[in-house]
């Protein structure tokens, strides 16, 4: 299909010199994905004087799909990939991967636990059970994020960042890193899927080698964590370009980072404030939520100017109980994929089986890391707010949306309601901004605290 025309500043981003480092921050619906696809025409472009292959990189891989739905022959010289694939195989190249190497994300979990364990010593009463071993699981996972190699960085992180903590439980978190990398080798895993990105920039850290890639644009660029963008700073040409979009208010992940420590040189980001997705009604409450106390003190955050286009309030529907919702979310998204594309977006795989148990396999199209097929019309789409970053859909469904379960009370355990808040308000945001036209919000008892609670922003009822 041939690419959209660049509209505004667009124009301006896209033709940018073709070497260094350029950031562009945008909030949802400004075409970043747009500009990243025109941008990776552009500097592919044998045309051109600065032409060279060109990989185009997100961290979803349901993005992956959908890039190259609409990708066309101008993106012939240009490789989408998410950021694992890359890895993946720039670490086999690199002779450093092997078969079945990654720790899975379960495996993982287990491993952690048994870490806890082994620190405790079996003693009950020892300084490392004041917390969860997810709490545990989180803050290893949030060291390897931000590309922490030694344990004098991890310590230092660790009482001087974001999560601020003791050196006391600093170095209960440093023991159990330490425990699990071992059990972790010993059950044949080189990597797990966070600490993956630390092997990849090590290695490309001492590789001379001429570089695959010229240039490199990153899309959705909030997702991925600061060593992610580092490595790929160094996978560009010497001669070549890194281009990042992104938006602050979806950065789910809680990666903060300067765009040095991620590797980026870049002075002064470019800002992308036009909504061109979401009608007025969606984009007053998406505005609504990230003026919210979960925003506060996120760098380079971009207040979205309102669309031009009106339509009808976002509705929030308040069901009798779980059956009652998940019935009335399937007719109504069913009915809405006739005419348009229609999403039903929750919080985990859990929640997708609910919808998706009653319904045939060719009736809908799963969001998640292996789908193949993109429909660009109609159809009906189920997944997690994770699946549907960077997509837009005509109509959105987001059930679930109770006091009791948002934000996760597990979370809110392990870490704490402060960070539970921002990490899941940031996950309403990101499905909220999926929507163009029509937004279904749906609860039973009462709803999440997280969600704006001015009456005007919702058309509401009961069901």
């Amino acid at each position: 299909m041939p690419l959209p025309l660049p509209i505004g500043r667009q124009r301006e981003v896209l033709y940018l010199p073709a070497e260094g480092h350029v950031a562009v921050l945008g909030t949802a619906g400004s075409g970043k994905t747009t500009l990243a696809i025109l941008r990776s025409a552009y500097l592919s472009d044998p045309s051109t004087a600065h032409t060279g292959p060109t990989l185009l990189v997100t961290f979803n891989r349901a993005l992956v799909v959908y890039l190259r739905h609409l990708a066309s022959p101008q993106l012939r010289n240009v490789q989408v990939e998410n950021y694992h694939v890359f890895a993946r195989g720039y670490l086999g190249w690199r002779r450093k991967m092997q078969n079945d190497c990654i720790c899975t994300p379960e495996l993982r979990e287990q491993l952690i636990e048994e870490a806890v364990l082994e620190v405790a010593g079996g003693l009950k009463d020892h300084p490392i059970t004041a917390y969860s071993s997810h709490f545990y699981s989180n803050v290893v996972r949030w060291t390897y994020q931000l590309g922490y190699v030694t344990e004098k960085d991890v310590m230092l992180g660790l009482v001087s960042g974001s999560y601020g903590l003791n050196e006391e439980i600093a170095g209960l978190v440093l023991a159990v890193r330490r425990a699990y990398e071992a059990r972790r080798k010993s059950a044949g895993k080189l990597y797990d899927w966070d600490d993956i990105a630390i092997a990849v920039d090590q290695e490309m850290a001492v590789d001379d080698s001429e570089r695959m890639y010229t240039h490199v644009v990153i899309d959705e660029g909030q997702d991925f964590s600061p060593v992610m963008i580092h490595s790929l700073t160094r996978a560009a040409g010497k001669d070549g370009s890194v281009t990042f979009f992104g938006d602050v208010a979806q950065q789910i992940y809680g990666s903060r980072f300067s765009w040095r420590s991620a590797g980026l040189k870049v002075t002064k980001p470019w800002l992308f404030e036009e909504n061109y997705r979401n009608t007025k009604q969606i984009a007053d409450l998406a505005l609504a939520l990230t003026k919210q106390p979960f925003y506060r003190g996120l760098a380079d955050l971009v207040t979205p100017r309102s669309p031009r286009a009106a339509g009808p309030l976002p509705a929030l529907v308040r069901c009798a109980d779980t059956n009652r919702e998940i019935d009335f979310v399937l007719r109504a998204a069913k009915s809405a994929a006739r005419t348009g594309t229609a999403a039903i977006l929750v919080r985990n795989r859990e929640d997708e089986r609910l919808f998706t148990s009653s319904l045939r396999e060719k009736d809908y199209i799963r969001l998640y890391r292996d789908m193949n097929i993109w429909q660009p019309d109609t159809g009906l789409y189920i997944g997690t707010y994770h699946g549907a970053k960077g997509l837009e859909f005509d109509s959105v469904f987001m059930p679930r949306l109770s006091r009791d379960r948002i934000p996760d009370p597990a979370t809110v355990e392990a870490d704490g309601h402060e960070i539970a808040d921002s990490a899941e308000a940031k996950l309403l945001y990101v499905g909220i901004t999926r929507a163009r036209q029509t937004l279904v919000l749906c609860h039973t008892g009462i709803v999440t605290d997280l969600l704006p609670s001015e009456n005007a922003l919702y058309q509401k009822s009961t069901t």
